[in-house]
């Protein structure tokens, strides 16, 4: 087992909170446009798109439902290999280790044509899984990064995507050859944003090819073609918006695929888990392409608000130069908004006072207005007093006179005083009469 730094392993701890914070603001995207759907069908078992600059969800089918991961699970490898070793890809180099042939011989794996013994950078490693999706590239990272055992570093993939918020994802080889490997479309929106973070990731998911270094059983250079149909210009699946993504398969009848997408600087990320073949070869690719293009056509990013436009008012007690302020958002809410509707397809809902009481500073908070789409909420912003509005004092005196009269603290006091004056004249009323008595008697006493 090779040993750790300090410095080493203070930079994984540094990287797994970074990891952790980063997870908690992405586990859960707000679903917010489910009453706006594709005019077309979607075959995947699974489906789950998100726009990243709203975390909201433009379309979910079984998101949650665990299905076989296939070389998605590739994208955990490389989320380990980054995260530990994104400054020094191109300063290691690792050896093939001849065992791990044995987990792909026969089984029809695809191949980056990385051979035994060969040594090569993390980075080459690295681009082999992305671009050719090589799954002795995943073996020799986790041989290297396990310490020599493939079963360690599935347990690290494992802790790592419940450390990012995965729920319904298992791990049980690092290139998804195994059908145990499970995920679901979710999870698999989790695991490609968490791979986004990574510089090295992006560039190397939006290379078509890639030359991969001489080696020792290759006497030249060679080139390794990208499974990213999207990316490629000469691809009738191509998409100008397409930044890259990580494609898989196990069985001829399905694949899935993970991408991301951007346009006039709006980004989605697009998880496709087992599209049908019976729509054509790349399925998951044509129906990502289809539900990009209806996502682009369909939202945009806009102002669900007018900072400069008043959306309610209030009535102002205690002033005579107006009986009413206009309150105005102090946001103006950037938010996915369908093209066609806009801000008016939103409802709102205020949290309002009945009234205001005079004096009243102009930007004085007053109360909120929660946006909503369809019944799901959008998000929550403050609304501010429009003017200044100054106190009218005879009328403030006046109405706290009469506040008082009407208050049930004077209530209190004239009952009680009602009470005392009663007891009084009772009190007063009867001594009178038996002092009455006393004096009868003694008028009596003398005759």
């Amino acid at each position: 087992m090779r040993s750790v730094s300090p410095a080493k392993l203070f930079r994984c701890l540094a990287a797994l909170l970074a990891a952790l914070l980063f997870a908690l603001g992405l586990a859960t995207p707000a679903a917010a446009m489910s009453g706006y759907d594709p005019d077309f069908t979607v075959t995947a078992e699974a489906a789950y798109v998100v726009n990243t600059d709203t975390n909201l969800v433009v379309y979910e089918k079984n998101s949650e439902t665990p299905v076989q991961a296939a070389s998605l699970t590739k994208l955990m490898t490389m989320i380990l290999l980054l995260k530990n070793y994104q400054d020094q890809l191109d300063t290691i180099s690792v050896e093939a280790p001849a065992y791990i042939y044995d987990y792909l011989y026969g089984k029809g794996a695809s191949s980056a044509d990385i051979r035994s013994g060969e040594t090569h950078t993390l980075r080459t490693l690295l681009y082999a899984m992305e671009v050719q999706s090589g799954n002795e590239a995943a073996y020799i990272v986790a041989d290297y990064m396990g310490g020599g055992s493939i079963d360690n570093f599935v347990a690290m993939m494992n802790d790592e995507a419940a450390a990012i918020g995965c729920t319904g994802t298992i791990f049980t080889d690092p290139c998804g050859l195994d059908e145990g490997n499970m995920t679901t479309a979710r999870d698999a929106y989790l695991l490609l944003r968490t791979a986004m973070q990574y510089d090295a990731f992006a560039e190397a998911a939006g290379e078509a090819t890639w030359q991969v270094p001489q080696a020792s059983a290759h006497d030249a250079p060679y080139t390794i073609i990208s499974t990213d149909k999207m990316i490629m210009p000469a691809s009738s699946l191509y998409r100008e918006y397409t930044r890259g993504g990580k494609t898989g398969s196990l069985a001829s009848g399905w694949q899935n695929f993970a991408s991301w997408h951007t346009q006039d600087g709006e980004t989605y990320v697009c998880a496709m888990l087992h599209s049908s073949t019976d729509i054509g070869d790349n399925p998951a690719q044509i129906e990502t392409g289809q539900l990009m293009d209806w996502a682009f056509a369909t939202f945009g990013v806009s102002a669900a608000l007018d900072t400069t436009q008043p959306i309610s008012e209030l009535p102002v007690r205690y002033a005579t130069e107006a009986d009413t302020v206009m309150l105005y958002p102090v946001d103006d809410m950037m938010t996915l908004l369908p093209r066609e509707g806009g801000a008016a397809v939103t409802e709102q809902t205020f949290d309002l006072p009945e009234s205001l009481a005079a004096p009243i500073t102009q930007g004085d908070v007053v109360g909120t207005v929660t946006l909503s789409i369809e019944g799901e909420e959008v998000g929550t912003v403050e609304l501010i007093a429009g003017s200044t509005i100054s106190r009218n004092q005879v009328l403030y005196t006046m109405a706290r006179v009469g506040e008082f009269f009407s208050s049930t603290y004077f209530r209190v006091v004239v009952i009680l005083t009602m009470i005392t004056v009663a007891v009084y004249a009772f009190i007063w009323v009867a001594a009178m009469l038996i002092a009455l008595n006393e004096e009868g008697r003694r008028k009596l006493g003398k005759r």
